[in-house]
């Protein structure tokens, strides 16, 4: 039952990140006047979803697409991500809570050093800080495009 809620949040907060991808128009995708662009919003949010599901930091492997330094939405050299990128990334971070969730040992220690905390409280950390970003994003789309992302209660896996 915990397994299955974890995985529905993720899942729902991920479709909600998705839809932020999917509506965001390509005049704010890179827009220049924006510290922190919305692709590399995005991309952070992925990036530590991805990262917090591993079991231990050691078991994680960047995504073949990352642009070092992305993560940390410090300024890149070259072309953003493309919104098609992008969600390749998300469908990956779906795949991944499919994948690990059922294998975590959730009264396990983090697994990552500078979160003193139990693995369970890690996935309720990183869902926060997934939708965190995805607000964010949301917030972005209405004031600059009136766009709305809408509200997913409970999410499942759409292969």
């Amino acid at each position: 039952m915990l397994e299955e809620a974890i995985r529905s949040q993720y899942h729902a907060a991920l479709e909600m990140t998705g839809q932020a991808i999917e509506k965001c128009p390509p005049t704010l995708w890179n827009r220049a006047q924006d510290k922190n662009k919305f692709w590399q919003v995005a991309y952070h949010a992925l990036f530590y979803t991805h990262l917090y599901l591993q079991p231990v930091e050691a078991d994680f492997t960047r995504w073949s697409g990352h642009i070092p330094g992305s993560e940390r939405m410090e300024p890149v050299s070259g072309q953003p991500l493309s919104q098609q990128a992008m969600k390749t990334y998300l469908a990956f971070c779906h795949e991944q809570v499919e994948t690990i969730v059922p294998t975590l040992d959730f009264e396990a220690a983090s697994g990552f050093s500078w979160l003193p905390m139990s693995k369970l409280e890690v996935q309720f950390y990183s869902l926060r800080h997934l939708q965190l970003h995805t607000g964010e994003l949301a917030e972005r789309l209405w004031d600059a495009a009136g766009i709305e992302v809408h509200w997913v209660g409970r999410g499942v896996f759409k292969e």
